[in-house]
């Protein structure tokens, strides 16, 4: 099976477009245009009932007290951890393909709603726990939000977008599940998988 997202070359970092986050001219970093991307996949295996999509940045920093001050940096060797960004299951056997914007187009206040689209069944992502205890932020959000890393982390993030292939129509999963609870449900289900990797960073120090 193949995946490939056409805006930004696998390996390659993520444009601008798809960041929840970015770098701001009079403040260390401010909202960005938060767009899903254009998701494009062939040769699904025989007995494809359904798909599961999940992106996963495994260099969420273990520690936040530090994230987002003016006066420290998060270090390069801090442990890190999974911080989901898109979780989508039961997207239908026959969807080849998501077009850029259709999960997601600017930044939404407390979230987007979880629960069924004409595409998949929108699980929540990670900024759901983040933005918890913040007033005007927290809230369940579902469907894709983009990278928005610690704008003085010294490390690069890799966003790693995977698809998989299952031999069932559904997975069962309803209310705010998120993508542990996609990969326990998928276990035993997976006929293929495939990923495509993209990077982002904001701190200028940031490094691979």
């Amino acid at each position: 099976m193949k995946l490939i997202i056409p805006s930004f070359e696998n390996g390659a970092p993520i444009p601008a477009e798809f960041a929840m986050g970015i770098p701001a001219p009079d403040a260390p970093a401010t909202f960005g245009p938060n767009r899903s991307p254009h998701i494009v996949w062939a040769d699904a295996p025989a007995g494809t009932q359904s798909f599961t999509l999940i992106c996963t940045d495994h260099d969420a920093p273990s520690v936040r007290d530090d994230a987002n001050q003016p006066d420290r940096a998060l270090p390069y060797d801090l442990p890190r951890v999974d911080f989901y960004h898109w979780v989508l299951v039961d997207i239908p056997a026959d969807v080849r393909e998501l077009p850029a914007g259709c999960d997601c187009e600017g930044v939404t206040p407390r979230g987007k709603e979880v629960g069924p689209t004409p595409y998949g069944r929108r699980g929540i992502n990670s900024y759901t726990s983040w933005f918890a205890g913040e007033t005007s932020m927290e809230g369940d959000y579902g469907g894709y939000d983009g990278p928005f890393p610690p704008w003085n982390d010294e490390r690069v993030h890799h966003y790693h977008f995977v698809l998989y292939a299952l031999d069932v129509p559904t997975l069962g999963l309803s209310g705010a599940f998120d993508g542990a609870d996609a990969l326990l449900a998928m276990r035993g289900h997976i006929l293929a998988e495939a990923d495509w990797v993209g990077t982002y960073a904001i701190y200028p120090q940031a490094r691979l």
